[in-house]
């Protein structure tokens, strides 16, 4: 696992790192409305925000007295690029519960049905 990999899964550890991914993935935001959107202290925020900024999971551009953050594309692609061999992984053995379920409906439905037979002691 790469350093970029391991920094990233640490930061988004964290819940409310997490969440402030998920807010920037509709485009960038200053620390307020993050910690509006959030319902957390304006330092609280600025302290994640260090923590993701650190991780290189955001970058910050200063306006004026706002700091606005977006997120950092290159740690994600890393992190798809370290799932990648996951996902397959687990695709291949989905097919393959496919294939066997799929093997098992048409075994159902080609076996001949049974119907109980009747007793011939039992009293009608």
């Amino acid at each position: 696992m790469s350093a970029t990999v391991a920094a990233t899964l640490q930061a988004l550890a964290e819940p409310n790192r997490m969440h402030i991914v998920e807010l920037l993935r509709s485009g960038p935001l200053t620390v307020g409305e993050i910690a509006e959107q959030l319902n957390l202290l304006q330092p609280q925020t600025s302290k994640h925000l260090r923590a993701l900024n650190k991780a290189g999971l955001v970058q910050v551009q200063a306006e004026a007295n706002r700091r606005i953050y977006r997120l950092e594309p290159e740690p994600f692609v890393s992190l798809q690029g370290w799932l990648k061999p996951y996902l397959s992984m687990w695709e291949e053995r989905f097919d393959n519960l496919d294939v066997y379920l799929q093997k098992l409906q048409s075994n159902e439905q080609q076996a001949p049905s049974h119907s109980p037979k009747q007793d011939k002691h039992t009293p009608h």
